[in-house]
C-alpha cells in the first residue's frame, strides 16, 4: 500500500540554488523519521520531472512538488495546481502541472490534489553552492513544510496556500 502523501523534490545538487529541492529532501527525510511521520509520506528525489512520475500519484491523497524557482517571489510560493500542459514557475522542462495531465490521460481520472512549494533561488551556475539568500529561503519554506506534514489534510493545505 502506498503512503497517503507523495512529495517530489526536484533539482540538480551541482547547479547552485537548483539544489534547493534535494537539500529540502534531505532535511525532510530526517525530520519525518525523528517525528515518527515517515510512514505517511513517500519522498521522491530526481533531477527533473518525467512523465513516469505520473505513476507515483496512484493511490495518493495528496501530492507536493518542491523545486527552486529563478523568478519566484521570495522567500517561496505555495499553491495548489491543476492538470495542464502549460508552463510552471520551476526551472525544469516538465512542470508539475504536466505530470498531473499525464496522470489524467493515462489513468482516465483526476489526480490527487497537488501543490507546489517553489523556493526562490538566486544563482544556478554549475559547481556553485547554495547562495546565502536561498539558504534563508529554504529555512522559511521548511517551517511551512513541517506544518504541512504535521497536518496532511487537503483543507489544511488549501488554507496554507491562501495565506
Amino acid at each position: 500500500m502506498s503512503a497517503p502523501v507523495v512529495i517530489f523534490a526536484v533539482g540538480n545538487p551541482s547547479r547552485g540554488d537548483d539544489a534547493l529541492g534535494p537539500e529540502c529532501y534531505g532535511q525532510l527525510e530526517k525530520w519525518l523519521k525523528n517525528e515518527n511521520l515517515a510512514e505517511q509520506f513517500e519522498l521522491i528525489e530526481d533531477f527533473q520531472l518525467q512523465i513516469e512520475h505520473a505513476l507515483d500519484l496512484q493511490g495518493r491523497q495528496l501530492a507536493l512538488f518542491i523545486d527552486a524557482g529563478a523568478n519566484t517571489p521570495g522567500p517561496f510560493t505555495f499553491q495548489r495546481i491543476a492538470p495542464t500542459s502549460g508552463a510552471a514557475c520551476t526551472t525544469h522542462e516538465l512542470p508539475p502541472e504536466a505530470v498531473l495531465q499525464v496522470y489524467v490521460q493515462t489513468e482516465g481520472q483526476e489526480p490527487p490534489p497537488a501543490f507546489v512549494l517553489c523556493i526562490r533561488g538566486e544563482t544556478f551556475e554549475l559547481g556553485e553552492a547554495l547562495s546565502p539568500a536561498s539558504e534563508g529561503n529554504l529555512e522559511l519554506a521548511f517551517e511551512l513544510l513541517q506544518r504541512l506534514c504535521r497536518n496532511p489534510l487537503l483543507s489544511a493545505w488549501e488554507q496554507a496556500a491562501l495565506a
